[in-house]
């Protein structure tokens, strides 16, 4: 799940506990050879990061998405940035796991230790600040599967998350309502898994389809 970064109109994808030493994250990796057009170009200094830059360059609207564990080179999280830099929003998807994603062998346990989303809501700071120095303004922060929570929100979950499963999402929302100051919006999508909305298979077609409508939520959500 994403870092909420201090900023308003957030989406919260997948997950809202910590990772455990096994994640069904690590059930459906990206298949990172699968490589497809890209729309966007890789900075290699975007306020010391490498990131994934796309959409309009010349917008005001900045949208910042913080990947899952497997990081920013993942196809399909890059071909659902430049998505949403079709319509109209400068995207940038930074590499905040400095070249350490994980992969086969990992130690998630270890891994978390040393990139907790804490560290990558203070590491984002800067970033925000250059695209400000751009005239820019984040109007949202996207993520997946990792987090915290201080300003709107809104959860797309999936029916069979056993890390953030849909008693707790609702256990969540109901957390949500006590704090009247915080606009939120979720929704539990049948007959998918964990990753659903940024590791689907783009051959099946009711993966596809669900992907998309998570897609329309994000963006409705920033428009809101």
């Amino acid at each position: 799940m994403a870092g909420a970064f201090l900023y308003p109109g957030l989406l919260f994808l997948a997950s809202i506990a910590t990772v455990s030493s096994h994640s069904q994250c690590l059930d459906n990796p990206p298949d990172l050879t699968a490589r497809r057009h890209e729309a966007g170009t890789v900075v290699d200094d975007l306020a010391g990061f490498k990131a994934y830059v796309t959409g309009a360059a010349h917008s005001h609207r900045a949208i910042v998405l913080a990947s899952d564990i497997f990081g920013f080179e993942a196809p399909l999280l890059r071909k659902i940035a430049d998505k949403i830099g079709e319509t109209g929003y400068h995207v940038v998807v930074p590499d905040f796991f400095n070249g350490q994603p994980v992969t086969d062998g990992t130690n998630l346990t270890e891994w978390i230790k040393l990139h907790s989303p804490v560290k990558a809501a203070n590491h984002a700071k800067p970033i925000f600040a250059a695209l400000k120095k751009e005239r820019k303004s984040v109007i949202g922060v996207g993520g997946y599967c990792w987090g915290e929570i201080k300003r709107p929100i809104e959860i797309l979950g999936a029916q069979y998350d056993v890390t953030a499963r849909p008693k707790l999402v609702y256990q969540f929302v109901q957390a949500l309502r006590q704090r009247n100051q915080i606009c939120y919006y979720a929704k539990i999508f049948p007959g998918v898994k964990h990753g659903f909305a940024c590791r689907y298979n783009d051959t099946n077609p009711f993966e596809v389809k669900t992907a998309e409508q998570a897609l329309v939520l994000m963006l409705d959500w920033f428009g809101k």
